[in-house]
């Protein structure tokens, strides 16, 4: 079993590799004193540099007591590049016929909208947002201007999940996937998702991961047309990403548990061993990382984007400053790979 000092120990080497290669990370929500209090560690760790976006009275209402001399402030309004951001955001968009004025409005008005158009102009490499913005907020923004990624054909979310106390998974270390993005994924898109899932928990972990395809059947125990999606799901994904090991349809426990997988799924190769979970929809992503952050007493960091341009990551709104500080550093290690 892992202890509680195992469970620190990985998003510790999740800041040192953030703190290897520092990169630009922005912060939209000044009015979250969470968010703050987490720029405010961040850099004190050197995890990352750290722009706010805000006006210098917004930072002052909201920053008693907390240092933070060495973030970069950035005020829309009296940004001297304003007028380049503005045009180019219009030819972003010309094919939605957003006017100047437009344009104008939204990126001195919401934050988030600045933030994109500073990561997609290289002024910055990542956004950690939404900790008092819904997931629309910010992710509406990031796929209008951002974009996916090249050769990607699905942007997708997962939670990072670190359980206490865990042998399961890789040491109590898993990806719950999608739970935070993708409503009701056809077979193709949960093909994809797992080939993007994968591919962050290799990246991410630097571990193999093993992933399995969840359903409330295993190897066929039940008849169902949410069961025939995860089967033609798995059959895609071992189709075509075949570099990574996938297996189902497995229940959760037949996925995660040894002793369990020995006789629902004697002849699986995750079976028992799985460390990244692809739920059937987002609600049941969303509703499992949940039961085992608060039953579990897990650190769940996410909702982490993936198959975005350049790492734009979502937080819950119920977040907690450790948890902020964390998604920080995962961007970060994330605008990394950018450049690989």
């Amino acid at each position: 079993m892992i202890s509680r000092g195992r469970k620190v120990e990985f998003i510790e080497q999740i800041k040192k590799r953030a703190k290897n290669q520092k990169k630009k990370i922005v912060l939209p929500e000044y009015m979250d004193r969470r968010v703050l209090q987490a720029a405010e560690i961040a850099l004190r760790e050197e995890i990352a540099d750290i722009i706010i976006i805000a006006t210098n009275e917004e930072i002052k209402a909201n920053s008693y007591d907390l240092d933070l001399s060495k973030a970069t402030i950035i005020d829309p309004k009296n940004y001297e590049d304003l007028e380049n951001l503005i045009n180019y955001f219009v030819e972003i968009r010309k094919n939605k016929n957003l006017s100047y004025e437009e344009a104008k409005n939204l990126l001195l008005t919401d934050y988030m909208y600045f933030a994109c158009m500073l990561v997609k102009t290289g002024r910055a490499d990542g956004i950690v947002s939404g900790a008092c913005h819904s997931s629309a907020n910010t992710l509406r923004p990031a796929l209008q201007i951002i974009k996916a990624s090249p050769n990607i054909r699905l942007v997708s979310a997962f939670f990072l999940m670190v359980v206490p106390n865990c042998p399961f998974g890789e040491n109590g270390i898993f990806i719950f996937a999608d739970s935070g993005l993708c409503q009701n994924p056809n077979s193709l898109e949960l093909a994809q998702i797992a080939a993007s899932s994968a591919d962050s928990f290799q990246f991410i972990v630097e571990k193999k991961p093993l992933v399995a395809m969840l359903s409330h059947s295993t190897k066929g125990s039940a008849k169902h047309e949410d069961v025939s999606k995860v089967l033609e799901a798995t059959k895609l994904a071992k189709e075509n990403y075949p570099q990574y090991t996938i297996d189902g349809e497995l229940q959760l426990d037949a996925a995660i548990i040894p002793e369990i997988a020995k006789f629902k799924a004697p002849n699986s190769e995750v079976a028992g061993r799985a460390n990244v979970l692809i739920f059937p929809d987002l609600d049941a992503g969303n509703i499992g990382y949940k039961l085992v952050e608060r039953l579990a007493k897990a650190k769940a960091y996410g909702p982490i984007t993936q198959g975005i341009a350049h790492p734009v990551n979502d937080l819950s709104r119920g977040c907690s400053v450790e948890d902020i500080v964390g998604v920080i550093a995962i961007t970060a290690v994330q605008a990394q790979k950018k450049l690989i």
